[in-house]
């Protein structure tokens, strides 16, 4: 079945995609919901299905070692549709899906229940479903279990997204970056493909405070926020660490070309001010680059060598960026 894209279609893909769940590691408290549903339900396949563009990726599942489907064959790209769940008491006499490869070929779906993952915001974002491989009747007791249990699932995926998104600059958290690090490096080293990361420290960022006020503090951290992702493509993520430290991913990019968007990131926040009453305060930041190679056993290695270059570039004089494995010139500071 082709997808017609519409500007639901635009605004629910939108969603998904803004909860960064898509090909995570599995999580525990996922996990836990599945396992109960399958108890409960005495079905022998429980997943939480997430419908992506042409697919259907499984963040938790029990009883299938299947981590995704094609859209075009889902049960869930239809339990989408509406806000009600989806059930099919035998797959082989419903006209819509008895000549499913799902269902004449494994895993021999006969039984499926799905209810939609709705978020706040009203999309429908993919299912809880349970599956089972001879025809079944549920009871509405059952249902309205399934349908508590797909409320959990929710609630998961929007807290998970509240702990992975700093409230006050909008960019990543520690949490959230290690998440879609883990990924990013993980591909790189599949596909051979240059990583870098760009760690950043505001300048003198205590004197803001001390000066000025926290309140004051937070506008210049939200305005550095906004001048890196400004600066940054589409693939690339920021995330904040702490304090006035962030950090930027840059994928399929070599140490050269990190090189480039971090002097740009600088010159764009040495060149802005933040207006806070009758004030302008203007901030610099500090920069270590580093890319990764064959020796790196995980980003963590990355990031300590972009530190030290950091390090290095606060040492010299501040405001500028240092590449990692550089001996850096000290810069005179007025």
């Amino acid at each position: 079945m082709e997808c017609r894209i519409s500007s639901e279609e635009t605004a629910r893909m939108a969603a998904l995609h803004r909860y960064n769940i898509l090909d995570t590691a599995p999580e525990e408290s996922f996990d836990r919901i599945t396992r109960l549903a399958k108890t409960v339900l005495q079905t022998p396949m429980v997943m939480v299905s997430l419908v992506d563009a042409d697919r259907q990726w499984f963040k938790s599942r029990q009883g299938t070692d299947v981590t995704e489907t094609a859209r075009s064959i889902s049960f869930c790209t239809h339990t989408i549709q509406t806000d009600e769940p989806l059930i099919v008491p035998d797959a082989l006499e419903n006209p819509k899906f008895c000549n499913s490869p799902l269902v004449l070929g494994p895993p021999h779906v006969r039984f499926y229940i799905g209810v939609p993952l709705i978020m706040h915001d009203g999309c429908r974002i993919g299912a809880l479903c349970a599956v089972d491989t001879k025809p079944r009747e549920l009871s509405p007791e059952h249902i309205a279990v399934l349908r508590d249990l797909a409320r959990l699932v929710v609630d998961e995926i929007e807290l998970r997204q509240i702990a992975t998104t700093d409230s006050l600059t909008g960019v990543l958290t520690r949490r959230g970056f290690d998440i879609e690090i883990n990924r990013e490096f993980k591909r790189a080293e599949r596909h051979s493909h240059d990583l870098s990361l760009i760690a950043v420290d505001i300048d003198h960022f205590k004197k803001v405070n001390d000066t000025y006020g926290h309140p004051a503090g937070d506008l210049v951290l939200k305005a550095v926020a906004a001048q890196i992702k400004q600066m940054v493509r589409g693939e690339d993520f920021v995330a904040r660490l702490g304090g006035e430290e962030f950090v930027v991913a840059l994928p399929e990019t070599n140490a050269d070309q990190a090189m480039v968007v971090a002097e740009k990131i600088r010159e764009a926040i040495a060149g802005a001010t933040v207006q806070v009453h009758s004030v302008s305060i203007a901030v610099t930041s500090s920069f270590g680059i580093a890319c990764g190679n064959d020796q790196d056993e995980d980003w963590n290695m990355i990031l300590k060598k972009a530190d030290t270059a950091l390090y290095d570039a606060k040492k010299t004089g501040r405001n500028k960026c240092v590449r990692a494995g550089e001996q850096p010139e000290a810069r005179l500071v007025a």
